[in-house]
């Protein structure tokens, strides 16, 4: 950690760093020997290295200055030049664009649909986890079946899940999260249609998908009806509004799920009953069936775990 040689701090902005733009300012993140790759900008890994030690180790104080950065803050467009020219934006020319990782976007989920716990601190919980697979591959460990958390402590953020080097959680792993037997410095990322199954079928995910119909229906403009609703969910999962073509969309999409809870094709009560948290029983059922699969295909969007 010497002023003369600050290795620990330059490792750490550069993960940092990584951590925002999807590459560190040093690609190989992992690697800051003799055989790693020089720093594409080495006076500013250089000054950033330096701002960490003299703030006194301030990790928010960096995040906060990447972050607002003109650089982090531009646009990920990018013409056919800037691809031919730096397909990895190494030069950073334009905005970073990356999948979030396992845990985020989880969390992601659960605060579009207003789920997410904010508690901080506390003891490790248990989310959804299919049946049966704790048993499987702990067998013998003498640690009983998998029991899920209830209440708020569903919906706490991933950080506290529970972590068992032998039973990685299924839907984390599906989006690259590591194993727990070795300590990984860079994730992989992957894009497989597992991911987008899980998505729409996993406990977690349709929960949150009726949290946020309900969360259309409540707050999205009761009195304007259901474009306006269909708007605020998208702008939650996105941060954008939607174009005039992607409301028609929305509202042909609604329309059709909605024709179809009505006529029984699709059962709207088995759909609101999935997960642990009860539906609004003020709320037209069927209606909220058809906000909730629509609550699906924008929590499934690659723009909405994707940073971009």
């Amino acid at each position: 950690m010497s002023r003369e040689n600050p290795l620990t701090s330059r490792v750490i902005v550069n993960r940092l760093w990584a951590q925002f733009f999807g590459t560190g300012l040093v690609k190989t993140i992992e690697d800051f020997g003799l055989q790693s790759e020089a720093p594409s900008h080495p006076e500013l890994l250089d000054w950033l290295a330096v701002e960490f030690m003299e703030s006194g180790w301030d990790v928010q104080h960096i995040v906060r200055l990447i972050t607002s950065s003109r650089a982090y803050q531009r646009g990920s467009v990018a013409t056919r030049l800037q691809l031919e020219q730096d397909p990895e934006n190494r030069m950073l020319a334009r905005g970073p664009r990356r999948r979030l990782q396992a845990e985020f976007i989880r969390d992601n989920a659960l605060a579009i649909s207003g789920l997410l716990s904010r508690r901080v601190g506390g003891p490790s919980v248990f989310p959804y986890q299919p049946s049966g697979l704790w048993e499987e591959l702990a067998g013998g460990a003498s640690q009983g079946p998998y029991r899920a958390s209830s209440g708020a402590d569903l919906y706490r953020r991933s950080l506290y899940t529970f972590r068992k080097r032998t039973v990685p959680h299924p839907t984390m792993a599906t989006f690259d999260a590591p194993g727990f037997d070795v300590c990984t410095v860079k994730r992989s990322t992957t894009n497989t249609p597992l991911q987008s199954l899980a998505l729409l079928n996993d406990t977690t995910y349709v929960e949150a998908a009726r949290a946020l119909g309900e969360r259309m229906m409540k707050h999205g403009g009761p009195r304007t009806g259901v474009p306006a609703r269909l708007v605020y969910g998208f702008r939650l999962a996105t941060g954008r509004s939607p174009s005039a073509r992607e409301r028609a969309r929305l509202e042909g999409m609604f329309a059709r799920f909605l024709a179809e809870f009505r006529s029984g094709a699709s059962n709207a009560a088995e759909l609101l009953e999935i997960g642990e948290r009860a539906p609004d029983a003020d709320l037209p059922k069927d209606e909220l069936a058809a906000y909730a699969t629509v609550g699906q295909l924008l929590l499934n969007l690659d723009e909405t775990i994707t940073v971009e």
